[in-house]
């Protein structure tokens, strides 16, 4: 029997497995090889959609599935295919023309299975793009006929978001949907009941891992409930205030090879797994 049998480690990507200059570092990739090589799975759960993934599997290579669009799909990075997914339904379209109507500088976007649409431009939504280097393929909302799995909305002014969050939680139409702020200058529209935590259970179902055997770490609002959900929650030193406060333990920053040092935690029995 290996160390780590049995094992599911499930890691956010910006904040958390990267550091500020989008880098995985080596000790966290020999960290995660030896994670693997003695038996455990690794993987991510990211709220970026597998066109923006690809890098990332490119340079740490999962040895299972990984959850994407903030739980909103389950994908196998092999055959290149979604195992598992879910679509906003059509109320959504009513949310997205109020905050057109009413916030116009907010930057908007749909995702669907096969493409990013930008379907507004804010200076945010501009760095975005910048950052992932997504094919800039631009159409207005109306237009978009395929079924969408998210919809984001970007501006830098934090005003603008508080805004945002106000004006999408007063519709009616927001019992329909989910909403979350995924990063600071990000907010998101989700199919109802989509989370993180939901979809990391719905991983260890897919793969027969017991939940008691499952590792999650985060920095962000979109992390909580991975992190509540696993067995071992662990926020980085850099998370916002409300992730540490629920995380069952609080480890070194993101720029201070944080998934090597849980590894070593995990090896030398140090977390409740």
């Amino acid at each position: 029997m290996k160390k780590f049998d049995g094992l599911l480690f499930c890691t956010d990507l910006d904040g958390t497995l990267y550091d500020n200059n989008k880098v995985v570092s080596k000790k966290n990739l020999e960290a995660i090889e030896y994670f693997k090589n003695e038996g455990g799975l690794f993987t991510f759960i990211t709220g970026r959609v597998p066109k923006t993934s690809m890098e990332i599997c490119r340079i740490i290579k999962p040895n299972t599935l990984y959850g994407c669009i903030n739980g909103g799909g389950i994908y196998d990075a092999v055959k290149g295919e979604y195992l598992w997914n879910a679509f906003l339904p059509h109320e959504v379209m009513e949310l997205v023309r109020i905050v057109d109507k009413n916030l116009p500088e907010i930057g908007i976007q749909f995702n669907t299975e096969k493409e990013i649409y930008f379907n507004k431009d804010s200076e945010a939504m501009v760095k975005f793009r910048e950052i992932t280097g997504v094919p800039y393929i631009t159409c207005h909302y109306e237009q978009v006929k395929e079924p969408v799995l998210k919809v984001v909305f970007a501006h830098h002014d934090p005003a603008q978001i508080t805004a945002l969050n106000d004006l999408l939680n007063s519709n009616p139409n927001s019992k329909f949907v989910d909403f979350i702020h995924s990063e600071k200058n990000l907010y998101e529209i989700l199919p109802k009941g989509i989370s993180k935590g939901a979809v990391l259970c719905k991983m260890a179902d897919f793969l027969g891992i017991d939940k008691n055997k499952t590792i999650a770490v985060g920095d962000y609002y979109n992390d909580i409930s991975m992190i509540k959900t696993a067995k071992c929650g662990i926020a980085v030193a850099n998370a916002v205030d409300e992730v540490k406060a629920i995380s069952d333990y609080v480890t070194v920053s993101n720029n201070e090879d944080a998934i090597a040092v849980i590894i070593d935690g995990i090896e030398q029995d140090k977390f409740n797994i």
